[in-house]
């Protein structure tokens, strides 16, 4: 995440998600980021140095890097790529190279983290993609 504290640059750095799901930060220490829009990250980070630190601090937060995303199967070039806003399964497995002939292009199996487990289901191509989702194209059958 990028974090910008106007008129702070010992503040304003690019902070990593730790494993904990937490940005780490000078002066306030640990901060929780997993499951927050940047608007209300924002809003924790003014919250925390309002706490005897900076009186009325002005904090921009934006994505630096998203998570990637991985295309497994029956894709021409299978992997790890970066991920974009507005990806669908359908862009992703272009950015994969395509199809094989052997691929089954009416669904595929999305695999995502939610509420700290992994779910797997079946989505049409159109389906949105979110950072970290795995994309299993799979062989269709005759």
């Amino acid at each position: 995440m990028r974090v910008l504290v106007y008129g702070q640059e010992n503040l304003s750095n690019i902070y990593t998600i730790d494993g904990a799901g937490q940005i780490s930060m000078p002066l306030v220490g640990g901060v929780p980021a997993s499951g927050l829009t940047t608007a209300e990250l924002e809003q924790e980070v003014r919250r925390r140095l309002q706490n005897g630190f900076i009186r009325e601090p002005n904090v921009s937060i934006e994505v630096e890097q998203y998570r990637p995303f991985f295309v497994l199967g029956e894709v021409n070039q299978s992997g790890q790529y970066p991920y974009v806003n507005g990806l669908t399964a359908q862009t992703a497995v272009a950015i994969a190279g395509g199809y094989t002939p052997r691929a089954d292009r009416g669904e595929v199996e999305i695999t995502r983290q939610v509420g700290g487990r992994l779910v797997t289901g079946h989505v049409p191509a159109a389906y949105p993609l979110r950072p970290g989702d795995t994309i299993l194209v799979k062989e269709r059958w005759f």
